[in-house]
C-alpha cells in the first residue's frame, strides 16, 4: 500500500504536527471580540447613548434620570435574559408576558384571599409558575409541535385566566387591590420591593457626592430592587452559559439537538428546565411590580413577550438557536429602556419609539449576520 504522506512530501510525524499546529493556532484579539454575540448590542448601546447626549435634555444623564431608565429596563431585562437562554436552547416562549399577569393573580390571591405569609405566598407562586413552565416544555417535547405554537396558545390561555380569575376574586373588577397591605413589612418584602443601598446614598448625599434636596435628603434614595435582581440574574446566567456544563448543554441543545442527544446531552431535560426558567423569571417580575404597586391587574405584562424576544435578538441571539448571550440581552434591555424613556427627554414625539425599536431589531440582525458570516466565517 502506498504511503500518501510520503508521496505528498511529508512524513506521518510532520502531518500530525501540522494538524496539531492548526488546532493550536492563535486567534487574534479582534477576531475573538468579533465572535462575541453581544458585540452588536454593545455597539448599539454606544450609538444610542451618543444620540441622546446630542439631542436630549442633560437631566437624562443625571443619577435620577438613569434610575428612571434602568427601572423599566431591569424588569424587561429579567424577562429578556430568560428568553435569551431559551432561544439559545432552540425554543421560544410567547407566553412569558401573560405569565406575568397570571403570576400576579396567583400571588395576590395567596396573600389577599388565603391570608398566607408573604414568604409562603412567594414560594407557592414560584412553584405554580415552574409547573406551568414545565407543562409548556413537555407539550413541546412530546407533541413535537413548534414552541412558537404551543406558547402562543398559552399566551391567550393565561391572559384569559388572568382576566376571568381577577373578576371572580374581586367580584367583577379586573384589578386586585390591597396586596401591599397584606404583604406587611420586613426583610422578605425589602428583598422584593423598594430601594437597596439607601444608607450608602444618604452618606453620599451628606458628603455632597450626589445631588440632594435643600433639607439634605438625596434626590435618589437608593437603587430600585429590580435593578439589583437584573444585574445578579445577568451575572449568574452569563456564568452558567460560559463556565458550566449546563451552559454547554444549552448551546448544544439549540445548535443540533440530535447530535447533542447522541453525545449524551439530556436535551429534553435542558429544554424543560429552560421553559421553567422563563416562567419563573416572569413570576419574579410579577412579584417585584405587584409589591411596588400594591395591586395587580389583567393587563400586567402586556406584549412583554415580544419586547423580551426583541431585546434578546438585539443582544445577539439567533432565531435558529445555538448562539447568543445573556450579557447581550442585558444590553438589549438597557437599549430598550433608554429609547422608551429617553424620548421623553427630547423634542421627538414618543410615538417614534416603535419605529426606532423595529429599526434597531432589523439592524441588529443584519449586523450579527454580517459579523458571523464575513468576519468569523461561522454559520
Amino acid at each position: 500500500m502506498t504511503d500518501i504522506s510520503h508521496v505528498a512530501g511529508h512524513t506521518p510525524a510532520e502531518e500530525i504536527k501540522k494538524i496539531q499546529d492548526e488546532r493550536l493556532k492563535e486567534v487574534s484579539f479582534v477576531t475573538k471580540v468579533m465572535r462575541r454575540p453581544e458585540l452588536g448590542a454593545l455597539a448599539g448601546l454606544i450609538l444610542v447613548t451618543i444620540f441622546f447626549i446630542a439631542t436630549a435634555d442633560p437631566s437624562m444623564f443625571t443619577l435620577a434620570g438613569m434610575m428612571n431608565i434602568l427601572s423599566p429596563a431591569s424588569q424587561l431585562g429579567i424577562l429578556a435574559i430568560a428568553a435569551a437562554l431559551l432561544m439559545i436552547g432552540g425554543e421560544f416562549d410567547l407566553s412569558i408576558g401573560s405569565m406575568v399577569a397570571f403570576s400576579g393573580l396567583i400571588f395576590g390571591s395567596f396573600l389577599v384571599l388565603t391570608g398566607w405569609p408573604l414568604l409562603i405566598a412567594i414560594a407557592a407562586t414560584f412553584v405554580v409558575a415552574a409547573l406551568l413552565g414545565g407543562l409548556n416544555g413537555q407539550l413541546v417535547i412530546r407533541t413535537k409541535l413548534p414552541s412558537f405554537i404551543v406558547t402562543l396558545a398559552f399566551l391567550f390561555i393565561l391572559r384569559g385566566l388572568s382576566l376571568v380569575g381577577l373578576k371572580w376574586a374581586t367580584g367583577g373588577s379586573t384589578q386586585m387591590r390591597g396586596i401591599g397591605d397584606k404583604a406587611g413589612e420586613g426583610l422578605v418584602r425589602e428583598i422584593f420591593s423598594g430601594n437597596a443601598l439607601e444608607g450608602l446614598f444618604s452618606w453620599l448625599a451628606a458628603h455632597d457626592i450626589i445631588a440632594k434636596f435643600p433639607n439634605g435628603t438625596p434626590t435618589v434614595t437608593g437603587v430600585p430592587v429590580s435593578i439589583v435582581w437584573f444585574v445578579l440574574f445577568a451575572l449568574v446566567a452569563t456564568w452558567i452559559l460560559l463556565r458550566t456544563r449546563a451552559g454547554n448543554w444549552i448551546f448544544a441543545s439549540g445548535g443540533d439537538a440530535n447530535a447533542a442527544r447522541n453525545s449524551g446531552v439530556p436535551v429534553d431535560r435542558v429544554k424543560t428546565s429552560l421553559f421553567m426558567l422563563t416562567a419563573c423569571a416572569a413570576t419574579l417580575v410579577a412579584i417585584l411590580t405587584v409589591l411596588d404597586a400594591g395591586s395587580t391587574d389583567s393587563r400586567r405584562g402586556f406584549q412583554k413577550e415580544f419586547e423580551a424576544i426583541i431585546a434578546a435578538v438585539i443582544g445577539g441571539c439567533l432565531l435558529t438557536g445555538g448562539y447568543g448571550s445573556a450579557i447581550g440581552a442585558f444590553f438589549g434591555a438597557i437599549i430598550f429602556g433608554m429609547v422608551s424613556i429617553g424620548l421623553t427627554y427630547t423634542r421627538f414625539d414618543s410615538d417614534w419609539f416603535q419605529v426606532f425599536l423595529g429599526a434597531m431589531l432589523l439592524l441588529a440582525v443584519l449586523f450579527n449576520n454580517f459579523i458571523r458570516k464575513k468576519v468569523t466565517g461561522e454559520r
